[in-house]
């Protein structure tokens, strides 16, 4: 999934068609996401004890992934995700502007070739380091 928890989304298809929304839950294993103020169930809550309050409460029940396009930062508009590796990191970036979407979020890349050149680099330096 090319979306996560904290983005801030827009639906694209259903009945709450256009609305924007911050992502509370995402669950990759089922490919759905639960979006504040989308999908509003209500539901009749019966109390347990004397002390809980029964009643009818407002519930935000999953969407589809599909159903939803990521926001960018930067163009304020709905836009599709482009994975880039930038120095042995996965980054999401905008395909319109090309900017980053989040700042501070870094997806690990797979391991690979560059992945374990960086790290049998640092082992050397510390070798050396012990010899000298």
């Amino acid at each position: 999934m090319k979306v996560r928890s904290g983005d801030k989304v827009v639906v694209i298809a259903g009945k709450d068609k256009g609305t924007e929304g911050k992502i509370i839950k995402a669950m990759p294993k089922e490919n759905r996401v639960i979006v504040e103020g989308v999908n509003v169930a209500t539901m009749h809550k019966k109390p347990k004890s004397q002390q809980d309050k029964g009643g009818i409460i407002k519930v935000e029940k999953s969407i589809d992934v599909s159903n939803v396009m990521l926001v960018c930062e930067a163009c304020k508009k709905p836009t599709r995700v482009a994975m880039k590796l930038e120095n042995g990191t996965k980054t999401r970036t905008c395909k319109q502007c090309g900017k980053p979407t989040d700042k501070n979020a870094v997806i690990k890349a797979p391991k690979g070739d560059k992945a374990k050149t960086a790290k049998v680099e640092k082992k050397t330096t510390k070798k050396e380091k012990i010899i000298v």
